[in-house]
């Protein structure tokens, strides 16, 4: 737990508190990520957890009732079913198996949404709903990337920016409470972890209102691109990591 620990995890809160903050979501992809060059994935899920409970807090009064009410009656329950899934499996899961998982979704999205915008895999229905939001909850319990699934339903909508990122964050407020539960009891949630988890914690209403700033400073349709550009970013990086 050096200076090269802290520097790594700090830069995987303040990526996530960017995100959370409103300013391109998917950039919360590469928090594990980066938190794993100075330690396990599943260390840097389990501290990460709290810290994104402060900062779902934070968000949540920010983004508070701007959100799209029928989105999270379709993402909540699937979602719970994909923790669940999540929790029984947890002895068994290769973590590398997971990143390439989600890096391929991300990238698999993107090229979908360029090639044609109309196209019927691509267009949202409730069924596409409730199976990205099973593999959501599934991914976001494992290593925190939950939004990258559930964006494969969310960002073909073209919600107003506002109200895409108050969805996600009352919808991910929500899981992550839930999370604890599981995480608890599988031993996660050690005073080890707390106690960094508790360290970095003050980075996260810093970095909530840096991605608020920049929230409301870039149009929608800038906002979009980067969504769109850490969205390959963070799928590449994932299926390199699970590769290599």
């Amino acid at each position: 737990m050096d200076l090269f620990f802290y520097l790594f995890a700090s830069i995987g809160v303040i990526l996530f508190g960017i995100s959370k903050g409103g300013f391109a979501g998917p950039i919360a992809i590469l928090s594990i990520p980066v938190m794993s060059l100075s330690m396990s994935p599943i260390t840097a899920a389990a501290i990460l957890l709290p810290v994104l409970l402060v900062m779902d807090v934070v968000a949540m009064y920010i983004y508070w009732n701007k959100w799209d009410v029928k989105n999270i009656k379709i993402i909540l329950p699937p979602a719970m079913i994909g923790i669940l899934i999540g929790t029984l499996t947890f002895g068994f899961i290769s973590e590398d198996i997971i990143r390439i998982i989600i890096g391929c979704i991300a990238i698999i999205f993107i090229l979908m949404s360029l090639l044609q915008q109309s196209n019927k895999f691509i267009k949202p229905t409730k069924n596409k709903g409730l199976f990205w939001s099973l593999i959501g909850g599934y991914t976001s319990f494992i290593i925190h990337s939950g939004g990258t699934p559930i964006n494969f339903y969310l960002l073909p909508q073209k919600l107003n920016k506002t109200t895409y990122v108050g969805t996600m964050t009352i919808a991910f407020l929500i899981i992550n409470l839930v999370k604890l539960i599981p995480y608890y009891y599988l031993n996660q949630l050690i005073i080890s972890n707390l106690k960094v988890s508790l360290i970095l914690s003050p980075l996260a209403p810093i970095s909530i209102y840096l991605g608020y700033y920049l929230h409301k400073k870039i149009n929608e349709k800038i906002f979009y691109l980067f969504i769109y550009l850490f969205l390959g970013i963070g799928g590449l990086k994932l299926i390199y990591d699970g590769l290599f």
